[in-house]
């Protein structure tokens, strides 16, 4: 058993990030080498990572890359085997990886159909005698790829997509279709037709081999349109080739014993002077549970629902730390409940990753209202750290998280509060039951016990990702 993996993506840990995409791409190719299995991934050579092509070996060359030369850059960087992907006109340029102060980059279907074309071409011919037997493409942004490789020629390689978010889909003109490659032959609605126009993700969900999703849950999900944002026709057309496989957590990045004032499921007081410290840092003044919210500030995260359940908790003494950045509206709503509450609201807009670390140390509970969550990590620090999720019942909140019902209570397996129906007074409902948890002392601290014992590795989930490869390839 084992092989080689191609991973084709926009984001790694702990290269280039801008959500959670980033920490999946980055663990992945260590979880899988125990398994034998050798995963090398290919990314653009954005400005900030220009700097590392001095230590590499170029490994392919492009003479014309969808406007301008392009070369392949292999060698190692922060313990991952990479391919850098060097096309100064497409990624050598200022802002994020895929927008700058002004919007969205305009040529991005061009820029990311170009990393999906060299991953279709290592794929399809190998670089400096390393061929992979499978592509693994990330997100509408090596959509392109198990296109290419259906349309182009596979070379023997199989494909797989792993869907991420579906909201994202890397729509294009219908006119760029020559540009981008692609058989107008295929512009059918059947193939890559999509709407009058062109998305990436569709196209990589007619052509690869298999499709996968980041839990269980959510791969059901997408299948009703409430969740699969017009793609839920392919996907249950694609039914018997979907699998949902849960993300994990780096142990080696998220854990209590790393931090500052470390502590474990015995120690939960070493905890409370973290909260202790935070609270004076912030100069807040807080009576009953802290509650933390580490998010993008976004409808799809139910800010919303957030804002308008939360005073209720705030009169009854309960504490919130937000630490996010989004929708204009929702920053500003944000803070002025901090205005409203000065001794109990605070409120950093931005992200800090070190400051993340100290809430989830710090926090009692962290709340993902989320109106639909295709896995969600924050969930899983929250466990990790003890600090209990209050989550929607949607995709891998609900697969993660077991809700402290009586019976789960009884048992004592509860890890958190889930809710439904994802609404305003659901979530109001849920802080209030997280409120009355949190004041009977050795329930909550069993709920935290049993939270820091869940399972949040990579271990089987890289098992459930190595039986899907070596069906592809056998």
């Amino acid at each position: 058993m084992g092989g080689k993996i191609l991973s084709v993506a926009s984001e790694c840990v702990p290269l280039i990030k801008t959500g959670g995409l980033a920490d999946v791409v980055g663990a992945l190719p260590a979880a899988l080498a125990p398994l034998g299995w050798q995963m090398r991934c290919l990314l653009p050579a954005y400005r900030p990572l220009l700097p590392h092509l001095a230590g590499m070996t170029e490994v392919l060359r492009e003479a014309d890359l969808f406007g301008g030369p392009a070369r392949v850059m292999a060698g190692q960087v922060a313990g991952l085997d990479l391919l850098l992907l060097d096309a100064p006109h497409l990624y050598d340029r200022a802002g994020g990886p895929y927008s700058d102060e002004a919007g969205d980059f305009a040529d991005n279907p061009q820029r990311f159909a170009a990393l999906s074309w060299i991953g279709a071409r290592v794929a399809r011919e190998g670089v400096a005698g390393w061929k992979p037997d499978v592509l693994h493409g990330h997100d509408w942004q090596a959509g392109f790829a198990p296109a290419y490789l259906r349309y182009h020629g596979t070379g023997g390689a199989a494909s797989v997509i792993t869907i991420h978010n579906i909201a994202f889909q890397g729509w294009a003109d219908a006119a760029l279709i020559d540009v981008l490659r692609l058989p107008k032959t295929a512009f059918t609605p059947d193939a890559l037709e999509y709407y009058g126009g062109l998305a990436s993700l569709k196209a990589a969900l007619v052509t690869a081999d298999a499709i996968t999703t980041v839990s269980p849950t959510y791969a059901a999900e997408i299948m009703r349109p409430e969740f699969g944002m017009g793609l839920e026709g392919v996907i249950t057309a694609r039914a018997k080739d979907v699998v949902g496989i849960l993300n994990g957590v780096d142990a080696a990045v998220w854990s209590p014993a790393l931090e500052p004032i470390p502590y474990s499921s015995d120690t939960l007081g070493e905890k409370a002077k973290t909260k202790t410290a935070l609270l004076k840092d912030l100069k807040l003044k807080v009576k009953g549970p802290l509650a933390i919210l580490v998010s993008r500030l976004t409808a799809q995260k139910g800010i919303d629902l957030a804002l308008a359940a939360l005073p209720e908790f705030l009169d009854a003494g309960g504490g919130l730390a937000v630490l996010g950045t989004g929708e204009p509206a929702f920053e500003l709503a944000l803070r002025a409940l901090a205005a409203r509450y000065p001794a109990q609201v605070s409120v950093k807009i931005g992200y800090d990753e070190t400051y993340s670390h100290r809430l989830f140390a710090a926090g009692d509970m962290v709340l993902v209202p989320s109106r639909f969550e295709p896995c969600g990590l924050t969930q899983m620090y929250g466990l990790a750290y003890g600090t209990l999720p209050v989550v929607a019942a949607v995709g891998g909140l609900a697969d993660t998280v077991i809700h402290a019902s009586p019976a789960a209570l009884s048992a004592g397996v509860a890890t958190g509060v889930v809710f439904h129906p994802v609404d305003a007074l659901g979530f109001a409902g849920a802080l209030r039951h997280a409120l009355r948890l949190y004041h009977d002392a050795p329930i909550w601290a069993k709920m935290q016990q049993q939270a820091m014992a869940s399972d949040l590795g990579w271990g089987r989930s890289a098992l459930q990702y190595a039986g899907l490869y070596q069906r592809l390839i056998t």
